[in-house]
Formats: structure tokens, sequence, C-alpha cells
């Protein structure tokens, strides 16, 4: 098995956070290869982003336990284009589980792009959320200057590795 798999490669993932079994930050750029005809980053792109980052938290949950993670399911929804250039920014965690299946959510944010600041109603609440305790700002960079692109959540399924 190829660690990290040609899809994170292709995308130009970076895993930037680990550290907590269950929860992860990765980062890419929306490279100009990933823009739709309109400019912004093509809404596939997006998921693969999610998808890797959730997996990669589900497996982080499996503490140890050698197995496969299978996407058996995903929702994303799609807060706001992301033009080229812009620093992504996807926090994963995993909402509950067991030794079979894990639920896992990710925001995924974007900054330093042609978009203003998010309102700071969206802003990570401290003691609790999708982003609180290793959110957008896991490893430096975004912060309270990132906007919310997309939130998605999504079923894994743990397989015994042989």
């Amino acid at each position: 098995m190829q660690v990290p798999p040609n899809s994170d490669l292709t995308l130009g993932m970076v895993c930037v956070e680990k550290s907590v079994p269950g929860r992860c930050t990765w980062r890419m750029r929306a490279d100009e290869r990933f823009a739709n005809p309109a400019g912004t980053m093509q809404g596939g792109f997006l998921g693969a982003f999610a998808d890797s980052s959730m997996g990669a938290a589900a497996v982080t949950f499996a503490q140890g336990r050698k197995v496969f993670c299978a996407n058996a399911e995903m929702k994303i929804s799609f807060l706001a284009p992301v033009p080229r250039d812009a620093i992504l920014t996807c926090t994963a965690h995993v909402v509950s589980g067991g030794s079979t299946v894990a639920f896992v959510e990710a925001s995924i944010w974007a900054e330093g792009a042609e978009h203003g600041e998010r309102d700071r109603s969206e802003a990570p609440e401290a003691g609790g959320g999708a982003d609180a305790g290793g959110g957008a700002d896991a490893g430096g960079g975004a912060g309270l200057e990132g906007r919310l692109v997309a939130r998605a959540n999504s079923t894994y399924i743990f397989r015994p590795r042989g």
C-alpha cells in the first residue's frame, strides 16, 4: 500500500496535524488545474479533499488496529466559491465510532483568496464544534481571516487488513 496515496500527491494535499486520534488537519492549494469554466475550484476536488481528510481521521481513530477504511457514503455542502490559488485547510474529526464504523465530519476553509473575512458567527466555539482544539489554526496559517467554503460528513467502514 502506498502512503501517501497517489490521489493525495496529485492534489498536493499535506497533512499538517494528526496528533489526536480521530482528528486531523490537511492543507492544499486551489491550483488552476482544478478550476471550472467560471474560474473557481470544481466541487469534485473539494469532495476529494474532504474524503481524504475524513478518511485519515477515521484511520487515526482506529488507533493501531490493522484495518482498511472504506467510505460507505459521503455528503458535502458547498457554501462559497473557491478562487484559484486560495489555500485550503480541511479539519476532520470522528463524531462517533466503534470497531466497525466511524462517522466523520469535516470543514474546509479558504484563505488568501479574493473573498473577504468570514463572519465572526462562523468562528469555531472555544469548547466544541467541528474545529475546536485542532481546527483551522492547527499547524498555523488559517485563522479567522479564512472563509468556510464547504462542510462534509461521511460514514467509513473498517475492514481487517491481512
